[in-house]
């Protein structure tokens, strides 16, 4: 084993055993304010890779990762202030009701409402590797299983053919405490007994939880609930009569960032609002923070 690949074996280890988990936040919004959170830094300290960091902060790899360009994932050097992106705008939307997931991002947001407001909660997700991609559409969830038993799919013993027929609940069960079945048959939003694959593309089509996140969605949502499933890698908001853009990195994405853009901005009559060169730099950079582009 590489001295590198030991160091990050090392990392992985410590994030599942050591990390202080931080919950996610309960935020309000309305149609003149879809962006959520605020950005904070954070001070490497001694041991700390971005996978640590990002899990401490309630983020996917994927995030802490775009909001650092340059910066080494497993070694970001001690005393070394990083970007900590725990700010998003909300996806595009007809209504904002039950769970939506936007793969681009890599991350869930539920919907619900309290004494006449609306909120909503989010959380990091893992999703389909390659070949095993999670599927879009609009769903519903039809079950709710605590300490799920996982029936290995055969496409995965064929891959993994030590792995049992049967795994039951367990440190060594890989859909963690919780589960909730879509309407889709064999895809479950469930936990995970290994943390550093959210924010990654690593499952077989599932959408993974970090640990601690899974059983406050599972108190959260009922059978019946609602699941949409997209794709945008662009999003528009605005706060405080700001206009504001989230742009992700999306190798599955085959149309124009520039002229989704451009359609949600024409859509919501913010074009006269913008400053067309930073939102091409925002574009370009594809940095996956709300970046205010209004002048």
């Amino acid at each position: 084993m590489s001295c590198r690949l030991l160091i990050a074996f090392l990392i992985a280890f410590s994030v599942l055993v050591n990390t202080k988990f931080s919950f996610s936040e309960v935020y309000s919004f309305n149609k003149e304010s879809t962006v959520i959170g605020l950005k904070r830094s954070y001070t490497v300290k001694e041991t700390e890779s971005l996978i640590e960091i990002a899990r401490k902060f309630n983020l996917g790899y994927n995030e802490i990762v775009a909001a650092n360009p340059g910066v080494d994932p497993y070694l970001p050097g001690v005393g070394r202030n990083i970007n900590i992106p725990t700010s998003w705008i909300l996806p595009e939307s007809n209504d904002y009701e039950g769970i939506i997931i936007n793969l681009s991002e890599m991350r869930l947001f539920y919907f619900f409402r309290s004494n006449g407001k609306n909120f909503v909660r989010t959380f990091p997700i893992g999703i389909g590797r390659e070949g095993y991609d999670t599927p879009l559409g609009t769903f519903k969830i039809i079950q709710k299983v605590e300490k799920p038993t996982w029936y290995v799919p055969e496409s995965v013993r064929a891959e993994k053919p030590h792995l049992p027929k049967v795994v039951p609940p367990g440190p060594d069960n890989p859909l963690g405490s919780h589960a909730l079945r879509l309407s889709l048959p064999s895809y479950l939003i469930h936990g995970t007994n290994k943390p550093w694959g959210v924010g990654r593309k690593v499952s077989h089509g599932c959408i993974r939880l970090y640990p601690e996140d899974i059983p406050t969605l599972y108190r959260l949502v009922k059978n019946g609930t609602k699941v949409r499933i997209i794709r945008q890698p662009v999003k528009i908001g605005t706060r405080d009569g700001k206009v504001f853009i989230e742009v992700h990195e999306d190798d599955m994405y085959d149309n124009n960032y520039f002229g989704e853009a451009f359609s949600l901005l024409s859509k919501k009559f913010l074009l006269d609002s913008i400053d067309k060169k930073k939102l091409y730099q925002a574009l370009t950079r594809k940095t996956g923070e709300p970046v205010q582009i209004s002048d």
